[in-house]
C-alpha cells in the first residue's frame, strides 16, 4: 500500500528520540535531517543500525529514504530511524512483515531512563552509609 507519489510514511521511536521516515523506490540514498547518513551519524555502527531494516529484506539499494529525527543522542536516533524504516517497509509491502518481525525490528524498544529518586544521588545509587 503506497501513498501519494509512491511514498510511504511511518514513525519510529527509541528512548526520547523520535523519527519521521518516508521511503520510496529508488537507488538506496538515505538522507537524515537533510544530510547523508554517513555525515549525520558520525559512527559507522550507527549507520549500520539505521540500515538494519533494509539489510533484513535485502533491499539496501532498492529504496530512497528521507528521515527527520530529533531528541536523545545519536545512537538512540539511529534506533528510531531503524524502527521507522521497518514500519514504513511493512506498510509499503505487507509481505515484508514476517521477515521484519522475526528480526525484531517492528517492536518498539520500550526501555527508558529511570527517574532520579529523592534522598539519593541517582536512580539507584545511594549516598554512602556510615554506621558510626
Amino acid at each position: 500500500m503506497a501513498t501519494a507519489e509512491n511514498r510511504t510514511y511511518a514513525t519510529g521511536r527509541r528512548k526520547c528520540a523520535s523519527s519521521r521516515v518516508w521511503i520510496k523506490p529508488g537507488t538506496g540514498k538515505m538522507l537524515i535531517n537533510r544530510q547523508e547518513a554517513d555525515a549525520y551519524f558520525k559512527r559507522s555502527t550507527s549507520v549500520m543500525v539505521a540500515k538494519q531494516s533494509l539489510a533484513a529484506i535485502n533491499a539496501l539499494d532498492k529504496f530512497d529514504i528521507v528521515a527527520t529525527v530529533s531528541g536523545s543522542g545519536l545512537n538512540s536516533q539511529a534506533g528510531a530511524v531503524r524502527h521507522g524504516i521497518a514500519r514504513a517497509l511493512q506498510k509499503y509491502e505487507p509481505n515484508y512483515r514476517p521477515t521484519l518481525k522475526k528480526a525484531g525490528l517492528l517492536t518498539r524498544d520500550a526501555r527508558e531512563k529511570e527517574r532520579k529518586k529523592c534522598g539519593q544521588p541517582g536512580a539507584r545509587k545511594k549516598f554512602q552509609f556510615s554506621k558510626r
